[in-house]
């Protein structure tokens, strides 16, 4: 057994104690379940193993012992612990069971048939499991088995109680041990009824795990109406339904089901079960169908109610049944109309069919040859026909109408009057008021006595009355009807605001709903004010202060009321007391408290709340973002407060105290890039320009990049504006100062403009050193750009030959992307010059860089060139540096992966933007013969340049040429 301690326990603490039983204890697993005491007790069982007064009296002295021992442990167990293992919730109670059950099982093994071994071993097992069995007095005793409905009476009230008990999921291998026990003892000893219906009684046990005490305890019920002989049924039976009583449902109907059809004299107790379900969910249409079948039985004298009921109240129950439930046991006005009508003609057709017959005998059996269908049972008694009303399993509703007529009026004529009275009565349950009506006087036109007449028409007059009192308070009804619908939103509103409390703008929709109630809106600004708990609203807390205090300063939510500013400033004045989230909430309470002095002409006193605002304390070092403090302590550090402060102290104040503002912004170290760019403008818009120009130094001081290429750009600019050429050293500081930690993809507008002051005010030489400086740091996606900038500015102040080395450069740093387009316009600058050769030396390099499929442009171009300034060798090293380059860049898996592509959708690729179809063998090689480039000597300048690739359109371009020479580009050199 486990060592478990129970000063804390936990579930699976307390789960870890079991199994007890279950392998049976042995002294070899369980080290003390034999004591030194015991020794004598086991020689003599061994001495005398067949001596069933031996293994008795062992037994008997070690229950006894035990549970001596028990009633004196004073263990200290805590309540839950002795709430969930009951009887084993102390170490000796739980060895003691082990004990118990090792003297017993040891027993059964010589003596498994002993009714009285097993009985006193099942007791014992089931009150270290169940608990302490309440035993109940009784004044004499049962002489035999009384009917079914006494007898539930009666064991409802000798059910067997316990008190305590093992909790079924902490316990729950002891629980299936204890069914394991009984079903071994069930087994030896099957037909013993005291035996089941001990094993049924833990089936009603409080604590009993659902497993068990549901489809086992229905499958261990079965078994044993299987089991004992009918005689003894009825024992099981009474159980059987009390068990079904309380777990109701579908369980409850299927096993009533069961019995009543053996034993009707139930049937009236499943009914009322029917009614008044434990699980809430009644079936009346089966019960008004048991009912009406038990009422036509006893009109026929086959049913005899067990509560003394005659057949009349009988129907009469049925009756008060149908008006309980109307809407789901009988047909409505069409179905009824449409019943009746069937039935009156289905009777009327066997009136006009009836013939008189006789019967026919064939081998001693009586034939049917005409009337209705006749069936029999096992013992060959005629069987009523089939009556669908009366088969409660049939979803199939009532015709009421039919029913009362047949089985009312026909034979009941005396109690006409309740019989028209329950009719109408289902009728107006069911809300038809003219059929009630018309069933009124029906009932008024036929009956024969004052009695009934009476009740008729009292009913009938307190129907009337009825009426007209629904119809005199529809108009206060509907009123009802409207305010309610009116106040949905309230209600909606009420519920998320119940379900958070904090919840701003719920209550900020409930302000609105009142609309102009202006009592209303205060009462509720009010209240949510006093509601909510800041640390845990939602957004926007601070807009009800000032919302609140606009309503004051409006006069209300229509502005008829006088305006009120000692209340709204009392509301914000609150409000800036709040510890709110976030510090910018308490900012914007303050800049609204401004904003109203400003809006009623109180500048000095808006000055004043600013300055109660900003007011800084002597420890500036205070971390702004730590959310230990409160927001009123970390407030002088909200830039929102001061960007305010400092806006209207440039719209009201003086300049002296704008720059005080912005320089406390300053010294506090919270100023963003956009303050010391308004400082800054502040300063030049009043001629403080040195001073603005320092406001800039501090700025740079204050940002690093990025932020501060933003402030370098515009002090510069404004620099260079001012001064111009006459401050140009202190200039080139500055520029050299942007540049010295600006990062490579920010420095291009600062060389262009430190150029430009070179080219304005400076040195065209130290111009040119910039931009050739800039070409080195800037970044590489704006290399070409620069290296095209300086390119034109060396040509336009040095001339084109001084851009050769610039040239020269570029191709040497750029990436691959850009050198056939820089090669390009350094072979044009070439050919101006004259240098035919260097041109054709640059194209043949830019070529390695150049994928014919990529950058068609190159190609063309070059072919041009040579068309124009080349000879036949030179067009003939183009085509061969063309083809070494083709199959260069064939070779890579891009352009394989897309030629195979291609090859799959049947079509290869010509250009990047042109995709033609793959030719046969024949068409190639056709292709192959006409596509020879045209040539035409250099000396012939009037010719336009040709493709190589289009045969075609130089035939249709050059005139012929009597010197052309064909060559093909897949010609071997």
């Amino acid at each position: 057994m486990p060592s478990v301690s129970l000063k804390n326990p936990t579930v699976d603490e307390l789960k870890a104690l079991f199994p007890l039983t279950l392998p049976v204890p042995t002294p070899e697993a369980v080290s003390d379940l034999i004591t030194p005491q015991d020794f004598y007790r086991e020689e003599n069982l061994l001495r005398n193993p067949q001596s069933f007064q031996a293994w008795w009296s062992a037994i008997h002295t070690t229950r006894e012992t035990c549970t001596a021992q028990i009633k004196l442990e004073s263990a200290d167990i805590p309540e839950s612990a002795v709430t969930l293992l009951g009887p084993l919730a102390t170490p000796l109670a739980r060895i003691s069971l082990q004990r118990l059950t090792y003297l017993y099982e040891s027993a059964l093994v010589h003596f498994p048939n002993s009714f009285k071994l097993w009985k006193s071993y099942l007791i014992m097992r089931m009150s270290f499991v169940l608990g302490r069995q309440i035993i109940k007095k009784r004044s004499g005793g049962r002489k035999k088995f009384p009917e079914m409905k006494d007898a539930l009476v009666d064991e409802r009230e000798d059910l067997e109680q316990w008190e305590g008990g093992l909790n079924g999921i902490i316990g729950w291998e002891e629980w299936r041990s204890l069914v394991a026990t009984f079903e071994r003892a069930l087994m030896w000893l099957p037909n013993l009824p005291r035996l089941w219906l001990m094993y049924l009684s833990i089936f009603f046990h409080p604590t009993c795990p659902s497993i068990i005490s549901y489809t086992h305890a229905r499958h261990t019920f079965d078994r044993a109406l299987r089991t004992l002989p009918p005689s003894l049924h009825a024992r099981i039976w009474v159980r059987y339904l009390l068990w079904a009583e309380s777990r109701g449902g579908s369980t409850l109907v299927a096993i009533y089901r069961r019995y009543i059809s053996v034993d009707p004299s139930v049937t009236e107790n499943f009914t009322h079960l029917l009614l008044h379900p434990i699980d809430g969910k009644a079936r009346p249409l089966e019960a008004v169908k048991l009912l009406l079948s038990l009422a036509r039985k006893a009109a026929k004298g086959e049913y005899q109610s067990p509560e003394g009921k005659s057949p009349y109240q009988l129907l009469e129950d049925w009756i008060d049944v149908v008006e309980k439930f109307s809407d789901e046991v009988g047909l409505d006005v069409d179905d009824t109309v449409q019943s009746n009508a069937e039935a009156a003609q289905a009777e009327a057709k066997d009136i006009e069919d009836k013939v008189d017959t006789e019967p026919a005998s064939v081998d001693g059996k009586l034939v049917r040859i005409a009337g209705p269908a006749v069936s029999v049972d096992a013992d060959g008694k005629l069987l009523p026909p089939y009556d669908e009303d009366t088969d409660f399993q049939s979803p199939r509703k009532l015709n009421i109408e039919q029913i009362i007529h047949k089985d009312g009026f026909s034979v009941y004529k005396d109690q006409a009057g309740r019989l028209w009275t329950g009719l109408a009565t289902y009728w107006i349950k069911r809300g038809e008021f003219d059929r009630a009506k018309e069933t009124f006087e029906k009932g008024l036109a036929s009956v024969l006595t004052i009695r009934d007449f009476t009740q008729i028409f009292d009913a009938y007059a307190e129907f009337g009355e009825s009426l007209i009192s629904a119809m005199m308070e529809t108009r206060y009804k509907m009123k009802e009807f409207e305010e309610l619908m009116d106040r949905r939103p309230f209600l909606i509103n009420s519920v998320l605001i119940r379900r958070n409390p904090n919840d701003v703008q719920e209550w900020e929709k409930l302000v609105a709903l009142h609309g102009e109630d202006d009592e209303k809106v205060a009462e509720t600004y009010t209240k949510a004010l006093e509601t909510i708990n800041p640390r845990k609203a939602t957004a926007n807390l601070h807009r009800l202060y000032v919302n609140f205090a606009k309503f004051y300063e409006e006069g209300g939510t229509t502005g008829q009321a006088e305006p009120d500013l000692d209340s709204a400033r009392k509301i914000l004045e609150k409000g800036t007391k709040v510890n709110f989230k976030a510090v910018e909430d308490l900012a914007e309470i303050w800049c609204e408290w401004a904003e109203l002095e400003i809006r009623h002409d109180n500048y000095d006193e808006a000055i004043r709340v600013m300055q109660r605002a900003a007011a800084i304390p002597k420890n500036t070092r205070i971390n702004y973002h730590d959310h230990s403090l409160s927001v009123q302590t970390r407030l002088f550090k909200s830039l929102k407060l001061w960007s305010f402060y400092v806006d209207l102290e440039e719209s009201i104040g003086t300049v002296e105290t704008t720059k005080m503002v912005y320089d406390k912004i300053l010294d506090l170290r919270i100023a963003n890039a956009q303050i010391i760019v308004n400082y800054a403008a502040f300063l030049e818009e009043n001629k403080y320009y040195e001073e603005s120009f320092k406001v800039y130094d501090r700025g740079v001081d204050l940002f690093t990049f990025p932020i501060s290429f933003e402030i370098w750009n515009i002090y510069l600019a404004k620099f260079v504006k001012r001064y111009g050429g006459a401050k140009l050293e202190r200039a080139r500081d500055l520029f050299e100062q942007a540049l010295e930690k600006c990062p490579p993809k920010s420095c291009k507008p600062i060389f262009l403009m430190y150029a430009k002051l070179e080219e304005e005010y400076g040195l065209a030489k130290r111009a040119m050193s910039i931009y050739e400086r800039a070409t080195q740091v800037v970044a590489d996606e704006e290399r070409f750009e620069m290296f095209t900038i300086y390119i034109a500015k060396a040509t336009a102040n040095y001339g084109l030959p001084a851009t050769r080395p610039i040239y020269e450069r570029a191709l040497e740093v750029l990436p691959d992307r850009h050198t056939a387009e820089m090669c390009l316009r350094f072979a044009a600058l070439e050919r101006k010059l004259g240098e035919i050769d260097r041109a054709r030396a640059i194209y043949a390099h830019a070529s390695q860089f150049c994928d014919p499929r990529v950058n068609p442009q190159f190609w063309s171009e070059w072919n041009a060139f040579e068309y124009e300034t080349g000879s036949e060798d030179t067009f003939r090293e183009m085509l061969r540096i063309k083809r070494s380059v083709q199959a260069q860049f064939n070779t890579e898996a891009s352009y394989i992966a897309a030629q195979t592509m291609a090859a799959q959708q049947g079509t290869r690729q010509v250009s990047d933007n042109t995709v033609e179809e793959a030719p046969d063998a024949m068409a190639a090689a056709e292709r192959e013969v006409g596509n020879v480039p045209s040539f035409v000597a250099a000396k012939q300048t009037g010719l336009h340049p040709m493709p190589v690739s289009d045969a075609t359109s130089a035939s249709a371009v050059a005139p012929a040429n009597a010197d052309e020479i064909h060559i093909s580009d897949d010609e071997e050199l």
